[in-house]
């Protein structure tokens, strides 16, 4: 069975250039040794245009991008799907990393079974707030005025963004910022799966549950402000690694 690996929610950033050598150490190995990487959103802690990759002194745009292209040169096929930091990644980036951009939802066959695939975040559906930033964020009118924004300025209304969202995040229940039972269970529903796997809520495991009578199962992916991992799918079934 070809070996497939997931990450998501890496948050790669100039300031935790740990994490970036941790990425680059994983694309030289791990994912050298499989068949297919799929990366399921905010592979970036914030994406605000593909001029990043031309951008003066932004090294780690173009490292990224330049390590995905050496990986699929090698013959791994790279998949990459948006995440809710990094959404404005586009054709440009694609093209430089040799990364094929996912659909999110994505149905793709994995160990002779189809998967369901998502970031994650549109299955928060009681968190209202997000949600209606979210439509709005992923229109084609706010992204077109966006980007014709000076690539300075883009920059500092995301970092002030993030600060919003910092404290806006503080102030929530828990429980609104992870995914609502009923969500996941009508993607299940919807799309006809028993497996589906997704990254955003930074909650790694697996999760059992009954939909209509039929097994399935949940995997979150872990995220990489700690040591990072990934979840594998090969001849001994799927499982979640931690560096």
């Amino acid at each position: 069975m070809a070996r497939t690996l997931f990450i998501s929610d890496l948050h790669l950033a100039n300031e935790r250039p740990v994490t970036s050598e941790c990425f680059f150490r994983f694309l030289g190995d791990e994912a050298l040794r499989a068949a297919t990487l799929y990366i399921l959103g905010d592979l970036f802690e914030y994406w605000i245009g593909d001029d990043e990759l031309s951008a003066p002194g932004d090294r780690l745009a173009r490292r990224v991008a330049r390590g995905l292209r050496q990986l699929s040169d090698s013959g791994v096929a790279v998949h990459l799907m948006h995440g809710n930091r990094d959404f404005l990644l586009g054709t440009e980036f694609c093209a430089a990393s040799g990364a094929k951009l996912l659909d999110d939802p994505a149905l793709v066959r994995v160990a002779d079974e189809r998967a369901l695939l998502m970031h994650g975040d549109t299955l928060c559906t009681d968190d209202h707030d997000y949600q209606a930033w979210r439509r709005t964020a992923r229109s084609e009118d706010w992204q077109r005025e966006f980007l014709r924004q000076p690539l300075a300025t883009r920059r500092e209304t995301i970092l002030q963004l993030r600060e919003t969202s910092k404290a806006v995040i503080s102030g929530k229940p828990a429980e609104i910022m992870d995914v609502t039972p009923e969500a996941v269970r009508a993607a299940f529903r919807r799309h006809g799966v028993t497996r589906l796997i997704h990254g955003h809520t930074h909650r790694a495991g697996r999760h059992d549950l009954e939909v209509d009578g039929t097994r399935r199962e949940r995997w979150v992916l872990p995220d990489w402000y700690g040591p990072g991992g990934y979840l594998v799918i090969d001849d001994a079934g799927a499982r979640l690694v931690r560096f």
